[in-house]
C-alpha cells in the first residue's frame, strides 16, 4: 500500500495532530499547567478550524484541486461540499468547547478536561470519516467512531445519577441503530457484491432485498438525527447529559447525520429516489408534528429544546427530501445557522444551571429584570429557531421551503408551514416567562456576571443570528432585482 495516501487526508490529519498533542500536554503537564487545558483545547481547534479554512479556501481557489479529493481505491472521496461542512462543523464544535469550559472547571465534580475534550475530539473525526466515504465500510467505522466517545460524554457527569442513566440508554439505543445499520449493509453487499457507493448504484434493482437494506442502513442515522419514530432517546438523554454534552448533539451530531444521510442517498442510491422520497416524507410529517406537539408540554428547558431539535431535524431534512443542489445548500445553510441559535440557547440554559442549579422553565420566570441581556439573547434565539424576520432562522426557513417547493411536494410544504405556527406558540411561551410573568421572591436566578468563554460565544452566536439575518435579506433584495431588471 501507497502510504502516501494518507496525506490526501489534509483534516484528519490535521485533527489527529491536535488530538495527539492534546493527549501529550494532558499526560505531562504539571499540576498548574493542567488548569489551562480548557485553553489548550480551545487554541489547538482554533489553529485546526484556521488550516481546514485555509485549504477549503486553495482548493475552491485552484481549479487543478476542485472537485473530490480520493485515496485508497475511492474508499476515502472528500467533495468540495463535504469540506465545506467539515469547517461548519469546526466551527459550531469550537463554541461548544469555548461554552464547555465553565462546566469543566468546577473544583466539586472531579471532572477531567483533557478527557472531555479528547473524547469530543474523537467524535469529530469520526464524522468525518463518515462525510469522506466513499466506502460504506469506512462510514461504518467513522459511525462508530463518533458514537462510542459519545456515550461516555453524555454519562460523563459522574456524580449525577441521570448522567449515567442518560448514557446506558444512549448506548443502548446507538448499539440497536448500529446493528440495523450493520445487517443493512450485508443486505446491500449480498445484493450488488461491492461496498463502493459508485459499485452499488451502477448495481442497484428495485428488488426487496436492496430496498430493505437501505431502509435498514438509513435507520443508523434515523437514530443520530432523532427523527420520529427514532428519537425515544432524545429527550431522557437530552436532559440527563451535561448541558455542552448536550449542545454537542443537538447540533453537531444532528448535522453531521443529515448531511451524511444525503451523500448517502445521493451518491449511492439515486435510482431509488422515489423510495426514499416518500419514506423522508413520512419521517418529516412525523418529526415536525410529533416534536412540536411534544414541546408544548414540557416544563423542563433541556426536554423543550431536546423536542424543539425533533422538530427542527424535519426541516432540516426537507433539504434531503429536495434532492437538488438548491436543497444542498439550503441544508447547509440551515444547519449552520441552526448551529449558532441552538448554541446560544443552550449556552444561556447551562448559565442558568450553573447559578441557579434549576433546569425547570419557571426558573425562568421574570428573567429578564434580573439578567436582561441573558435573556434578550434567549429571546433572539428562540425568534431565529421560529422562523421569525429579520433573524436568520427566518431565512433558513424560506430557503429550505424554496427548495421543497421546487420538488413540487406542495401538501408537505403546507403542513410544515402549519406546524412553524405551533413552534412560534411554544417559543413564545418561553419569552412571555422571561418579560412578563412576574419572578418569585426572592428571584429563582438572582443577578450574576458570566466567564469570559461563554459570554463570548454568546455574543458571536448572537452577532451570526443578526448578521446571517441581514446578509440573507440582502441578498434575497439583489436577487430580486436581478430577476426584475
Amino acid at each position: 500500500m501507497d502510504f502516501s495516501q494518507f496525506l490526501a487526508l489534509h483534516e484528519e490529519i490535521s485533527l489527529v495532530a491536535a488530538l495527539v498533542l492534546l493527549l501529550v500536554y494532558d499526560l505531562f503537564a504539571p499540576e498548574k499547567g493542567r488548569r489551562h487545558i480548557p485553553l489548550v483545547a480551545c487554541l489547538l481547534l482554533l489553529a485546526h478550524t484556521v488550516f481546514c479554512a485555509c485549504d477549503f479556501a486553495a482548493s475552491t481557489g485552484c481549479p487543478a484541486a476542485a472537485g473530490s479529493r480520493t485515496a485508497f481505491a475511492g474508499m476515502y472521496d472528500a467533495s468540495q461540499a463535504a469540506l465545506l461542512f467539515k469547517n461548519i462543523l469546526n466551527i459550531g464544535v469550537l463554541l461548544v468547547c469555548l461554552q464547555a469550559c465553565p462546566f469543566l472547571r468546577r473544583e466539586d465534580n472531579g471532572i477531567k478536561a483533557g478527557e472531555f475534550y479528547f473524547l469530543l475530539f474523537s467524535t469529530l473525526l469520526g464524522m468525518y470519516l463518515m462525510l469522506s466515504a466513499g466506502h460504506f465500510l469506512l462510514f461504518f467505522i467513522g459511525m462508530e467512531t463518533a458514537s462510542i466517545p459519545m456515550a461516555s460524554l453524555v454519562a460523563f457527569d459522574k456524580h449525577k445519577t441521570q448522567s449515567a442513566e442518560a448514557g446506558a440508554k444512549f448506548i443502548l439505543s446507538s448499539a440497536f441503530a448500529s446493528g440495523l445499520s450493520f445487517f443493512g449493509l450485508s443486505l446491500i453487499y449480498g445484493g450488488t457484491g461491492s461496498l463502493y457507493f459508485a459499485d452499488i448504484q451502477s448495481g442497484l434493482t428495485a428488488t426487496p432485498l436492496l430496498l430493505g437494506g437501505m431502509v435498514l442502513l438509513c435507520s443508523g442515522l434515523f437514530f443520530k438525527i432523532s427523527l420520529v419514530p427514532y428519537h425515544l432517546w432524545a429527550a431522557d438523554v437530552y436532559e440527563g447529559a451535561p448541558t455542552p454534552v448536550t449542545t454537542y448533539l443537538s447540533v453537531i451530531s444532528k448535522g453531521a447525520g443529515v448531511f451524511a444521510l444525503c451523500l448517502i442517498l445521493t451518491r449511492a442510491f439515486p435510482l431509488f429516489i422515489e423510495a426514499w422520497q416518500t419514506a423522508l416524507y413520512v419521517l418529516i410529517l412525523l418529526s415536525i408534528t410529533v416534536g412540536n406537539l411534544f414541546a408544548l408540554r414540557q416544563k423542563n428547558m433541556k426536554r423543550f429544546l431536546a423536542f424543539s431539535s425533533i422538530s427542527q431535524a424535519g426541516y432540516i431534512v426537507l433539504g434531503v427530501f429536495a434532492a437538488s443542489p438548491a436543497g444542498l445548500t439550503a441544508l447547509m445553510y440551515y444547519i449552520f445557522v441552526y448551529i449558532l441559535s441552538n448554541v446560544a440557547a443552550f449556552g444561556v440554559v447551562q448559565l442558568v444551571e450553573q447559578h441557579a442549579g434549576r433546569t425547570d422553565m419557571a426558573a425562568y420566570n421574570g428573567l429578564y429584570k434580573t439578567n436582561p441581556k441573558l435573556s434578550v439573547i434567549l429571546m433572539f434565539a428562540l425568534f431565529s429557531l421560529a422562523g421569525i424576520p429579520p433573524f436568520a432562522g427566518f431565512f433558513s426557513k424560506f430557503f429550505i421551503f424554496a427548495a421543497t417547493a421546487e420538488s413540487g411536494a406542495y401538501v408537505l410544504l403546507l403542513i410544515a408551514l402549519l406546524n412553524t405556527v405551533i413552534s412560534l406558540y411554544y417559543y413564545l411561551l418561553v419569552v412571555k416567562a422571561m418579560f412578563i410573568l412576574p419572578p418569585a421572591e426572592p428571584a429563582d436566578v438572582p443577578a450574576f456576571k458570566s466567564e469570559a468563554a461563554p459570554k463570548f460565544v454568546l455574543v458571536v452566536c448572537t452577532a451570526g443570528i443578526l448578521l446571517a439575518g441581514l446578509v440573507s435579506c440582502l441578498y434575497a433584495l439583489i436577487d430580486r432585482t436581478v430577476l426584475l431588471g
